[in-house]
């Protein structure tokens, strides 16, 4: 068991976490990042995927440096406290394929879990809706867990495999440094709107070390305490909120309401059942899309698959209609999350032990 003073450092790391990232969230906006948006795992690999040509919505395309500086904040976090284990091996096609339903709930609601936070904190009601699903996603993934539910256990491989998504972010980064032509950006819409390079990526480098230190994740936090009555991640997700809602009073980003709140929608059931995908999804997976990020730069390569799984779901949800917007769901996108929806209860059923 772990002791009285080591509960208490961790939890205190965990609520330090979230107050920083709530923070940080809500300043991003001040800096220029879309309203509401000042994180946003699920956009921001959206308009990456629409900067590398993935898709061609020219509303959503730019290379965000805060992705890079997630993974390589929790590379260089773990790097020097000797936590970076080049590890992988498990069920990669099931992680590949619940990162792309992953993606197609996300870009339904219109946000990852952290953005779902973010946009309560700044008095966006949809929201409600949003944690409702969340929470009833992973009510039914705690359910498969205690049915004996997983996907494997990682093994050890060669550390080259654990190096390859920081790599990658570092060539993403040199790509937006460098603006090749083949490269495309947003002159409208909110992939024109984004805080100054050095910002965002310090911004990054900042959360995903805290976030690879305090092991935050909002999936996980409803998940232990429903199934191991522990809310130590749990006091992680309150200060999120907490922190954002005071910085968004403080700099007056604070608007109440269902209706005219940015790059949202008020589609109350198809708000609910796309964070309901991704709850169940991020059950599933071990984490949310932040979690995910953060694990892959710890070297983890089920974790990076799922990262691509996202990417490629974030284009298969521009280049066949399946995202929403603010003017609602489309029929393509409401298929595609009952279709993930049948897919993960599937998977669930199929990968129990008893």
């Amino acid at each position: 068991m772990k002791s009285p003073k080591r509960i208490a450092w961790f939890s205190g790391i965990v609520l330090f976490s979230g107050i920083v990232v709530g923070i940080i969230g809500a300043w991003l906006v001040k800096m220029g990042n879309p309203a509401n948006m000042g994180i946003c795992v699920a956009c921001f690999i959206r308009d990456i995927a629409g900067g590398l040509g993935l898709h061609r919505a020219d509303a959503v395309q730019y290379i965000r440096p805060e992705i890079m500086g997630f993974v390589l904040g929790a590379f260089l976090m773990a790097f020097f406290t000797n936590e970076f284990k080049a590890k992988g091996g498990s069920s990669v096609l099931i992680r590949f394929f619940l990162g792309v339903f992953l993606m197609i709930g996300a870009l339904m609601f219109l946000g990852c879990p952290l953005r779902m936070v973010l946009r309560l904190a700044a008095g966006d009601l949809n929201a409600l809706l949003g944690l409702a699903g969340f929470f009833a996603g992973i009510l039914i993934g705690v359910a498969y867990l205690k049915a004996g539910f997983t996907l494997s256990r990682s093994e050890s491989i060669s550390k080259i495999n654990g190096w390859l998504m920081p790599l990658s972010m570092v060539g993403l980064l040199i790509l937006l440094m460098t603006k090749p032509p083949f490269l495309f950006f947003s002159s409208q819409g909110p992939g024109s709107k984004h805080a100054d390079l050095l910002i965002s990526l310090s911004a990054g480098l900042i959360v995903g070390a805290l976030a690879q230190r305090s092991r935050l994740c909002f999936a996980a936090g409803m998940r232990d305490t429903i199934l191991l009555r522990n809310p130590h991640l749990l006091v992680g997700f309150i200060a999120v909120i907490a922190a954002a809602f005071i910085s968004n009073l403080a700099l007056k980003q604070f608007h109440l309401g269902f209706v005219n709140q940015p790059i949202a929608h008020a589609n109350h059931l198809w708000n609910f059942l796309g964070m309901s995908l991704e709850g169940l999804c991020a059950v599933l997976l071990g984490g949310c899309p932040l979690r995910q990020l953060v694990l892959s730069g710890e070297g983890n390569t089920d974790s990076a698959v799922t990262v691509m799984g996202m990417l490629t779901g974030a284009a298969f949800s521009h280049n066949f209609l399946l995202a929403a917007s603010p003017k609602g769901p489309t029929v393509n996108g409401q298929i595609a999350v009952i279709a993930g929806i049948i897919f993960c209860l599937i998977i669930g059923y199929a990968n129990r032990e008893k």
